[in-house]
């Protein structure tokens, strides 16, 4: 039951309270509360043929990257093997050495008897160990690797709530916490790949039909079962659908068109503009939040607002080259990534596969739906829950897109007891 809160930039789930969207800033003084959009995303002919576009990305990227490494305090980086990840690093590394500073300090994430447990699926095709080994060879990082076991995974379920102010991405929410916790010992910064996906054309929605064609958010197309999970006096009150329409097509209303795009560019930037403006703040937020909860700063160069810019006008057609997702990254990085990281398909922030977890959470949430006095059942549906739990979460059909194959996210975050009972 992945209660995941996609909140709309500039709202809170708190009636009557907001906060400042992005790219605003707001003046309080005697006269009032005052504010001010100074940037927004602008549609515009691309002009630049494909060669020149590669090398203005790559310019635009390498600098990115390059500003955020200035820091006086110590630096590492987030490394998954994934292609993302791998670019900051390959570019990091390469300052590193050419200021004659120590090897640059990187960071993955792993999780007890993960590879023991681990099962090939279409959306997570293969573990990254792999492919960190070839990253950490090829450019000599010292690397660190971080590895979480199935109990503190689930104890850290309510530090991440608390560190979000509201339920998540359950263990990936957990995760990154404890990762960031690791990290932190040993550097106070961090860049990350993430937003790439969201910039470049990377998730799975940007390719297959029944996302493109579901007229909703294309991650969040599971709308009756997340329906059905509210308790039923309240389901006949709260159309969720209804409201996730309103804002779909609310949404819609601020992509900006051009009469020179062609009609596959057109399609692709208004799931590029809700992927960016609704998913990839989640994301940013979730990061932000987990990594200072820490004390950790998390950095992301693919968020430089000039890379945005450049590559928003780019026709889809060259950002998905060879009909790759992230084919144009994929493309520029050839000459200085490793072959089997260029081509390695997208792979999802790493979860656990261990069933231990699953069995762990399940008899959380189980001893809260036991007590019907419990307040949560308020809000939730008791009975359905507890058919979740007693089939092990078959009776949930379809989870969040990026949880496909993925049983354990059925059973979402478990609240801890004393915020039920």
């Amino acid at each position: 039951m992945e209660l995941v809160l996609h909140i709309l930039p500039g709202t809170t789930i708190f009636n009557n309270i907001y906060e400042v969207k992005p790219a605003h800033f707001a003046i309080f003084n005697k006269n009032g509360l005052h504010i001010t959009k100074y940037w927004e995303l602008k549609s515009k002919e691309h002009t630049d043929n494909f060669e020149e576009t590669c090398n203005k990305v790559q310019k635009l990227l390498n600098d990115a990257i390059d500003r955020q490494l200035v820091s006086d305090v110590p630096l590492c980086c987030l490394l998954s093997g994934g292609l993302d990840s791998s670019i900051i690093t390959a570019y990091a590394s390469r300052y590193y050495q050419k200021n004659g500073l120590p090897p640059l300090d990187t960071y993955s994430i792993d999780y007890v008897d993960n590879d023991k447990n681990f099962v090939k699926s279409d959306f997570q095709p293969n573990s990254d160990k792999h492919y960190i080994d070839i990253m950490k060879d090829t450019f000599h990082t010292n690397h660190h690797e971080v590895v979480i076991d199935t109990p503190e995974l689930a104890k850290a379920l309510e530090d991440a709530m608390i560190a979000r102010d509201f339920p998540g991405m359950a263990d990936v929410d957990s995760s990154l916490l404890l990762f960031c916790k690791y990290v932190k010992k040993g550097a106070t910064v961090a860049l990350s790949g993430e937003c790439a996906d969201e910039i470049f054309g990377g998730y799975p929605w940007f390719f297959r039909e029944d996302a493109l064609n579901s007229n909703t958010f294309p991650w969040s197309i599971a709308i009756a079962e997340r329906q059905q999970l509210l308790n039923p006096y309240i389901s006949s009150k709260v159309n969720l659908k209804e409201y996730i329409d309103y804002r779909y097509n609310e949404s819609l209303e601020n992509v900006e068109i051009l009469a020179t795009d062609s009609p596959e560019t057109a399609e692709k930037r208004k799931i590029s503009y809700l992927t960016m403006n609704w998913f990839m703040q989640t994301l940013l937020d979730r990061s932000d939040r987990t990594s200072m909860y820490n004390g950790l700063e998390l950095r992301v160069p693919f968020c430089d607002y000039r890379l945005v810019q450049y590559v928003w006008n780019i026709p889809w057609e060259w950002k998905a080259y060879n009909g790759r997702e992230k084919g144009l990254l994929r493309h520029i990085c050839k000459s200085f990534l490793p072959q089997e990281i260029v081509e390695r398909k997208k792979s999802p922030y790493p979860k656990t596969h261990n069933p231990t977890y699953l069995k762990t959470v399940k008899q959380m949430l189980t001893e809260i739906m036991q007590n019907k006095n419990a307040p949560i059942n308020d809000l939730l549906n008791r009975k359905y829950i507890l058919d979740i739990l007693q089939t092990d979460g078959t009776a949930f059909s379809r989870p969040w897109f990026r949880s496909i194959n993925d049983r354990s996210s059925a059973y979402g975050l478990p609240l801890p007891s004393k915020y039920v009972a």
